[in-house]
C-alpha cells in the first residue's frame, strides 16, 4: 500500500521542498479539495454553454478560432486538474506541450493545403477562378481543334445571326 502525503491533502504543499519530484518509486497521491473539483466542473459547464452560444453567432473565419480557443481551454482544465498534470513532473508537461505543438504544425500544413485548393496555379492547370467562376488566364494550353493554325493571331470575330 502507498501512503498519502499529508502535506498534499489540501491540494497545496506545506513547504516548497514538498513540490520536488519524488523518485523513490512510491505513488504520491495529490488529493485536491472538493471545492476545486466543483469549481472546475462549473468552469467546464460554462465553457460548454459558451461553445453552444457562440455556434449560433456568425463570426466568419473567426468561428474556427473561437471554437478551438474554447476547446483548448477546456482541454487544459481537464489535463491539469483531472489528469493531475499540474502536480506531475515537468518532463511529462514538456512531452504534452511538444505533442500539441506538433499537432498544431500538422493542422497548419493541412489547413494551408485545403485553403489554397482551386486557386489559379499554372503548374496544376486550373482553368477557372474559384472566386469569380470565370475562366482564368494561364493553365494548361488547349490543343487546337483543327490541325491547321489560324491565319492571324487576332481573336476570331463572331458574326451576328
Amino acid at each position: 500500500m502507498s501512503k498519502i502525503d499529508p502535506d498534499h491533502v489540501s491540494g497545496h504543499a506545506a513547504s516548497p521542498d514538498a513540490l520536488e519530484v519524488h523518485s523513490d518509486g512510491r505513488v504520491h497521491a495529490h488529493i485536491s479539495s472538493l471545492r476545486l473539483y466543483v469549481s472546475i466542473f462549473f468552469a467546464l459547464i460554462f465553457f460548454t454553454l459558451l461553445t453552444v452560444a457562440v455556434s449560433d453567432v456568425h463570426l466568419g473565419r473567426m468561428n474556427l478560432v473561437v471554437a478551438v480557443a474554447i476547446a483548448s481551454t477546456k482541454a487544459t482544465l481537464v489535463v491539469l486538474f483531472f489528469m493531475h498534470l499540474r502536480y506531475d513532473s515537468k518532463f511529462n508537461s514538456m512531452i504534452l506541450v511538444v505533442a500539441v505543438l506538433f499537432i498544431g504544425i500538422f493542422f497548419a500544413y493541412t489547413m494551408n493545403d485545403t485553403e489554397r485548393r482551386g486557386e489559379i496555379d499554372l503548374d496544376q492547370g486550373v482553368m477557372y477562378s474559384p472566386a469569380t467562376g470565370l475562366a482564368a488566364p494561364g493553365g494548361m494550353p488547349q490543343a487546337p481543334a483543327s490541325s491547321e493554325a489560324p491565319a492571324s493571331s487576332a481573336a476570331p470575330v463572331r458574326e451576328k445571326p
